[in-house]
């Protein structure tokens, strides 16, 4: 393994200098597909990192005489970056005041502690949290509260397998036990005297072997993975359900209003309304899936057992001791949660669809940013305590606390996605790639979805979502324009959003 990762590392800078020289030689009107081709190569084998391959449009279309350098520069910057600021001040007030921990806790222990429902509860917890933070961020917060869960789980394990050990051997504590007395009489020696004999070694049951260093049996073992995988699984389909839950989606949508800008359709409350369904039915089968694969095919007893086991009751003991150590709710997960239920409710209703939304007060300026970083500038505002006898205040959150969570390289990725976009509208690459794609429109419109989506699914087992939404983008976005099917772009946007969430966060 050692030689494979020297292996490796050798071979980073000569993908670094090979793949320009030998992508060179190509036709002048090809110029912006070397680079997409080569940005393609990068972000696949991260020979580099992304946000520092992202900032190759910069640098290179200038130099081929795509676009200039200023014009390059206004296009990294786009109302997706105002969107993720606004949402990373109240990601970050969810976490500095661990109002994610509330949440998650009360969830589970909502739906039940046996092994079944244990998962059920983190999923759902999980996946609403990633609706409002990132992936990552969710399965960094829940951990934690997953690791002490398993190792109160195994902990209670192996006492029941202690008791129910003694209880075998007709033994509920040995150091309670009486010697036990035997009578005996020697009638020839005229003995009337009781003698003392030692009991007869009971049959003792044997401990089972460990099923291997770690746990002690094969159920203990898989219940882990099990508990282990639910919470990557959850987190991403979480992430799909809003428009701020996961970078792709945003990515989707900013492409939209780049190749669209009369389109509308494309906000938070939609986007929602769609994928709040898909979102649980999905969510279902991972939970029904997991469950088999892992916990047994015995459903009844996990929806339908009222009676706990010593495990069980282990595990709510621990449960109730972490969300009692939470204290009582505090003055800032008060203000951050007011704040957070504001913030959806604007999002709801600034163009719901069905009725004119409080955007039509100043149609075609406020967006879903405009909501985020109103409310984004209230956490450095509200104070977090009372003013001490210094009269200095504390905000909510403090810009270093902001810095700690905002995510920089997904920016850098993003922006340079957009500039990659704008250098094939202008160079006519993205007309050329759609004059070839055109075969595509003759078919059907669930045939080309399915083809769009198992390419693109197949590319996220080897590359991050965020790169290949990018790379993809500006090669479909411009097959719609030349087959003149605007659905089939929605429906395979649908499908692709998904595939790119799920695919790599669970490989």
């Amino acid at each position: 393994m050692r030689r494979l990762r020297c292996s490796w590392s050798s071979l980073k800078p000569l993908i670094i200098i090979i793949s320009p020289l030998a992508l060179l030689p190509l036709p002048l009107e090809a110029e912006c597909a070397y680079i997409l081709i080569l940005m393609a190569v990068y972000w696949m084998t991260e020979v580099l990192p992304l946000s520092v391959t992202a900032l190759l449009p910069a640098l290179l279309f200038p130099l081929f005489g795509i676009m200039k350098s200023s014009q390059v520069a206004t296009v990294y910057f786009k109302d997706f970056h105002l969107l993720l600021l606004g949402v990373i001040c109240l990601a970050t007030s969810i976490e500095k005041w661990g109002l994610h921990r509330r949440i998650a806790l009360r969830l589970v222990t909502g739906l039940g502690v046996n092994p079944g429902m244990l998962m059920l509860g983190f999923m759902v917890g999980c996946a609403f949290l990633s609706m409002w933070l990132s992936n990552t961020s969710t399965v960094a917060m829940v951990m934690p509260i997953v690791e002490a869960v398993i190792q109160q789980v195994l902990n209670a394990s192996e006492e029941a397998r202690k008791d129910h050990r003694g209880a075998l051997n007709g033994i509920s504590n040995p150091a309670l036990q009486l010697e036990d007395f035997v009578c005996t009489y020697s009638i020839e020696a005229g003995i009337t005297e009781p003698v003392q004999t030692a009991p007869e070694e009971p049959e003792t049951v044997k401990a089972p072997p460990p099923y291997n260093g770690k746990y002690r049996t094969r159920e203990d073992h898989m219940m882990c993975k099990g508990l282990s995988l639910c919470i990557a699984y959850s987190s991403s389909i979480g992430g799909l359900t809003t428009l701020s839950g996961t970078s792709t989606n945003l990515i989707f949508a900013e492409y939209i209003y780049q190749y669209y800008p009369d389109c509308t359709v494309i906000n938070f409350g939609n986007w929602f309304v769609l994928c709040l369904p898909i979102c649980i039915i999905m969510l279902i089968l991972s939970w029904i899936y997991l469950h088999w694969m892992y916990l047994g095919s015995n459903f009844r007893a996990s929806l339908c057992s009222r009676q706990r086991s010593e495990k069980e009751k282990h595990t709510a003991r621990v449960l109730r001791d972490q969300y009692n150590s939470l204290g009582p709710i505090s003055w800032q997960e008060i203000i951050t949660m007011i704040i957070f239920i504001l913030m959806a409710i604007l999002w709801f209703t600034r163009n719901p669809g069905f009725m004119p939304g409080w955007s039509s007060f100043y149609p075609g300026y406020a967006t879903d940013a405009t909501v985020a970083l109103l409310l984004g500038f209230m956490f450095f505002i509200i104070p977090a305590h009372k003013p001490n006898a210094k009269l200095t205040i504390e905000a909510l959150i403090t810009w270093k606390d902001f810095q700690a969570c905002m995510p920089w390289e997904i920016s850098l990725l993003v922006g340079g996605g957009f500039a990659l976009a704008e250098g094939t509208k202008i160079s006519g690459l993205s007309t050329w790639v759609a004059e070839l794609l055109t075969p595509l429109g003759s078919l059907p419109p669930l045939a080309t979805v399915t083809i769009a989506c198992l390419i693109v699914t197949s590319i996220t087992e080897v590359a991050s979502n965020a790169a290949t939404m990018t790379i993809f983008l500006p090669i479909l976005a411009p097959l719609v324009c030349v087959i003149s099917i605007y659905t089939i772009f929605r429906v395979c946007m649908a499908g692709l959003v998904p595939s790119a969430n799920i695919a790599l966060n669970v490989l």
